[in-house]
């Protein structure tokens, strides 16, 4: 399997196929086969899944942060202000809505399948994100499903502790909403995003301005490192640690935006993310063999058809709506709209820290999401992405808009 992911970048480019299929088809062959009597079923390692899921999206989301070649601002991020706004709330209440009426699910079991199918993952996403910090590669879809990603991880967090305090009965009681409004939503997402910014600095001080500084060992290790340490001290203070990895990678960013460390941090942080994505989507493939399933009816498949192929869709296009951008760009945006590891995180997460109750079926329409982006979204997306590449260029634009010249010539890992 370690020798396929190293293969598989190239191995796959011109196919309609992507690592995550694949691995996907090996797990289902192999624990299918009866040759491993482990069964890697999330409902019965439940804590094991919140934790490993947990370390995957850490380290992808440095990953989408260092990627990123536009300086953060208003205008220039207004693609990601529209997603989060507009396009991840809506997608929240609608399956919400459509868990609660067309599911029966209770309200807290339906809050938390709206909060699981919110992010748009940033693990699954690498095929429709931006290239390598300095490539180029960062047209407007491709920026806005980056940044997207990359903090929309975070700002769900909020209704996954809302439909925990729903399961608790906390939403009846003005102290429990306090306390959700007050904690989980103002002072965590503050924490996370002043704890980022904070050791973002402090990291990129000591990356880019002092002369003994890592950057000159050309060592990728210190993306771990730098993962590893926003990430804990961010949850020491009780912020979101996911927000507080996307800033901090952004602030380290902005350090020598044109420094070619970048790029070695960038892969290695991708060389360990391609590892883990494979770990846990052959143990998803594993899950599927062994009946994560099972529950699923038809209706139920009928709702995750309708979360995947209309909900975020619409949701995106709405948000779009009055946007410069082309009619073409607003369909790619909406559709691309990959779920994956990030709602397994939220909904083991929510399922260990609340009472929800019997949760199988949960599981399964969330597993069968999940599968069919993975399918769909894996298929379309390259040839999508491509084919607008090819439109633009025929049209006298760049379809990967080069990055700005650096004000300063980049400095060589040996100081000359």
């Amino acid at each position: 399997m370690v020798l396929l992911v190293s293969w598989a970048p190239v191995g796959l480019k011109r196919l309609p196929l992507t690592l995550a299929i694949l691995c996907v088809a090996i797990g289902v062959l192999v624990f299918s086969t009866g040759a491993l009597s482990f069964n890697p079923d999330p409902r019965t390692w439940d804590t094991a899944t919140e934790r490993l899921t947990e370390l995957v999206v850490i380290i992808s989301l440095l990953g989408a942060g260092l990627k990123i070649d536009r300086p953060p601002g208003w205008r220039a991020w207004s693609t990601t202000w529209r997603l989060l706004a507009i396009a991840m709330p809506l997608t929240i209440a609608a399956v919400a809505f459509l868990g609660w009426a067309g599911l029966g699910f209770s309200l807290a079991m339906a809050l938390l399948f709206g909060a699981s199918m919110a992010p748009t993952d940033p693990v699954l996403a690498a095929d429709v994100q931006c290239g390598p910090p300095g490539s180029g590669e960062d047209d407007e879809v491709r920026f806005g499903l980056t940044s997207e990603a990359g903090l929309n991880d975070a700002l769900a967090f909020p209704f996954v502790h809302l439909a925990i305090l729903a399961a608790a009965g906390g939403l009846a009681t003005q102290t429990g909403l306090v306390d959700w409004f007050g904690v989980k939503v103002v002072w965590k997402l503050l924490a996370g995003l002043g704890a980022g910014w904070l050791i973002g600095k402090a990291i990129g001080f000591m990356l880019f301005r002092s002369r003994r500084g890592p950057s000159r060992l050309g060592d990728g290790l210190i993306a771990l490192a730098a993962t590893l340490i926003a990430y804990a001290l961010t949850e020491m203070v009780q912020g979101y640690g996911f927000l507080a990895v996307f800033i901090c990678a952004v602030v380290i960013r902005g350090f020598e935006r044109d420094h070619e460390f970048h790029q070695e941090m960038h892969d290695f942080s991708d060389q360990i993310e391609r590892l883990l994505i494979m770990l846990l989507l052959v143990l998803f493939g594993g899950a599927l063999a062994n009946g994560l399933l099972s529950s699923l009816t038809w209706t139920d498949a009928l709702i995750g058809l309708a979360v995947v192929l209309v909900v975020r869709p619409a949701a995106g296009l709405i948000a779009m709506t009055g946007s410069r951008q082309p009619w073409r760009e607003r369909l790619l945006l909406s559709f691309l709209g990959i779920r994956g590891v990030g709602s397994v995180y939220y909904l083991a997460y929510g399922l260990n820290h609340g009472e929800f109750g019997d949760s199988e079926r949960l599981w399964a329409i969330v597993g069968f999401i999940i599968l069919l982006s993975i399918i769909v979204h894996g298929v379309t997306a390259t040839p999508l992405l491509a084919r607008l590449a090819r439109r633009d260029s025929s049209c006298g634009s760049p379809a990967f808009p080069a990055a700005p010249a650096p004000a300063n010539p980049p400095r060589s890992n040996n100081g000359d």
